[in-house]
């Protein structure tokens, strides 16, 4: 049985001196100072002096190899034995080959695809733990963030969708049973449900205000509203046999 060992590495590659501080500043406080974690590359060891990581590429495969802890892109922080594999040399070597046609360089992506999403794969492969969360914590929470903005407008896109067909469909049936109505009371035919002559089609322009209007006006009045109405009911009654005239009876 190997050995596996993770290493884990600052990023602090980005050819500008203030903002690798500024990178080791952050590591520093979310995952030395409150355990949270930070921006970290990873590599895993796992046979011989040799670390395999992964990293972006134009072409060819993105999985990559160089003497353990010495990365010279990166400010090493510290290893962290994971456990041990009951793979063999043999198959270490054949399931870094596989995972070198599946992990193209051209394929890296900071939030969904990246050294420690690689690593992860690794140690499941040899039958080790995955990395501690803190190491890849900022990316899967950015990557969480853009899933459930990109499904949230996804979901107010078809709302909207499904709301202006409604709109139309409620302007078109009151239409033809408002038009319907009318042709009924003149005598003339009827056209066919669902049809729409072209006056009515230039209506169509309106749906929207219609719409807005009828979503308006539909709430449901509050026992206020209520009783102010049956109040003035009452009295237009009341007023109408007052004002009504009297006929007499006659009796022969």
């Amino acid at each position: 049985m190997a050995e596996v060992v993770l290493h884990i590495y600052d990023v602090t590659n980005s050819g500008s001196e203030k903002t690798n501080n500024t990178i080791l500043q952050i590591n520093r406080f979310f995952k030395d100072g409150i355990g949270l974690g930070g921006i970290f590359h990873s590599a895993i060891q796992v046979y011989g002096d040799d670390e395999w990581s992964y990293g972006f590429c134009e072409q060819g495969t993105g999985v990559f190899s160089c003497p353990s802890s010495k990365n010279p892109m990166y400010t090493y922080r510290e290893k962290i034995v994971l456990g041990r594999t009951d793979c063999t040399i043999f198959m270490v070597n054949q399931i870094l080959r596989e995972l070198s046609r599946e992990w193209p360089g051209h394929s890296y992506d900071l939030l969904s695809k990246n050294c420690n999403h690689f690593c992860d794969v690794l140690c499941d492969v040899l039958g080790v733990p995955k990395l501690p969360g803190w190491v890849n914590r900022f990316a899967h929470a950015g990557d969480t963030a853009l899933e459930v903005a990109g499904n949230t407008a996804m979901r107010i896109k078809q709302a909207k969708t499904e709301l202006v067909s409604a709109s139309k469909v409620a302007y078109r049936f009151l239409s033809n049973v408002t038009s319907n109505v009318t042709n009924g009371s003149n005598g003339s035919q009827q056209r066919p449900g669902g049809t729409l002559t072209n006056s009515e089609n230039g209506n169509v322009r309106l749906q929207g205000s219609w719409f807005k209007g009828l979503l308006n006006t539909s709430k449901p009045s509050s026992s206020t509203e209520i009783e102010n109405k049956d109040e003035d009911a009452n009295q237009q009654r009341k007023m109408s046999r007052d004002s009504a005239p009297l006929h007499h009876s006659s009796f022969g």
